[in-house]
C-alpha cells in the first residue's frame, strides 16, 4: 500500500493564498492543510508508506510533516532540482513497489483509495486513472449550423465530460515511459499511452471531489469539509494523535 504525492508545484492559480506558503499547506476551514487531510484518508484506509514528491518550499513541508509517524505512516521525500511536472518525479523515486497510487496534492475527495489501487491490481492494467463525470459551462454562446444556416442556439450551455481528477493507480512497467531529467506533464503520459495503443483502465468515480486550484474553489472545499468532515472518511483517533 504504497502512495506517491505531487507535491512540487508553485501553485500559481491559488495565488495570493500560496504567496507565502506551498498549496499543500494551505489550511482547510482553519485546521487541517490539504495535503494533511489526505495524509489522515491514506492511513485510515491502510497506505503505508508516502513518498512526497515536492520542489518549491519543500523543506518546509518536510519540516511540518516530518517522518510521518503522527500520522500512523512512513513519510519520505523526493526532492526535484527543477519543476518536473506531474508525472516526471515518478523517474527519480528508488525502489517502487509493482503497483502503486499516484495522486495531486491539492484535491478533496472521497475516494475510497485502497478500493482503487485493488481494482488496479485486480485487473493487472499497466495505467489505470479516476475520472468523474462533471458539468462544466461554456463561457460562450453556441451556434448549431446546416448548410451555412443557423438553426439552434444555446446560450452558455452545461455540457457533461468525464474529466481526470488527479487519484491515479499505476503499474512500474509505466516508467519506460517517462523521459528522465525533463519536465513531462500527466497530459503527456496519457497522450503517449494513446498513441502507443497501451490499454488504460478508466475508473469511473461519482462521488465528491474537488481541487483548490483557484479561490473559488478553495471557498467551495472550505464550506464541504466543515460541512460534512464524515463523508471523507477520516478515522478520528488518527486525527486525536496528531494533535498531541
Amino acid at each position: 500500500m504504497r502512495a506517491i504525492i505531487i507535491a512540487g508545484g508553485k501553485g500559481r492559480r491559488l495565488k495570493p493564498y500560496t504567496t507565502i506558503i506551498p498549496k499543500p499547506l494551505v489550511p482547510i476551514d482553519n485546521k487541517y492543510s490539504i495535503l494533511e487531510i489526505i495524509l489522515f484518508q491514506l492511513s485510515s484506509q491502510g497506505f503505508k508508506h508516502i513518498t512526497l514528491a515536492v520542489n518549491h518550499m519543500g523543506k518546509l513541508m518536510e519540516s511540518f510533516f516530518g517522518n510521518g509517524r503522527k500520522y500512523g505512516i512512513k513519510i519520505d521525500y523526493s526532492y526535484e532540482d527543477k519543476e518536473l511536472g506531474t508525472i516526471a518525479p515518478l523517474k527519480n523515486i528508488k525502489k517502487l513497489p509493482n503497483n502503486f497510487l499516484v495522486m495531486n496534492c491539492d484535491v478533496l475527495t472521497n475516494v475510497n483509495f485502497a478500493k482503487l489501487l485493488n481494482n488496479h491490481i485486480k485487473n493487472k492494467n499497466i495505467a489505470t486513472i479516476t475520472s468523474r463525470l462533471t458539468d462544466l459551462k461554456s463561457e460562450f454562446g453556441v451556434i448549431e449550423t446546416k448548410k451555412n444556416k443557423i438553426i439552434n442556439f444555446k446560450e452558455k450551455p452545461v455540457i457533461s465530460h468525464n474529466v481526470c481528477i488527479g487519484v491515479n493507480c499505476f503499474n512500474k512497467e509505466i516508467l519506460k515511459f517517462i523521459p528522465s531529467n525533463r519536465k513531462f506533464s500527466f497530459d503527456d503520459l496519457l497522450i503517449k499511452l494513446i498513441k502507443n495503443k497501451i490499454i488504460i483502465n478508466n475508473y469511473l468515480f461519482k462521488g465528491f471531489w474537488l481541487d483548490i486550484g483557484r479561490p473559488e474553489d478553495y471557498d467551495k472545499i472550505n464550506n464541504e469539509f466543515k460541512k460534512n468532515i464524515k463523508k471523507f472518511n477520516i478515522s478520528k483517533s488518527l486525527i486525536s494523535n496528531s494533535n498531541e
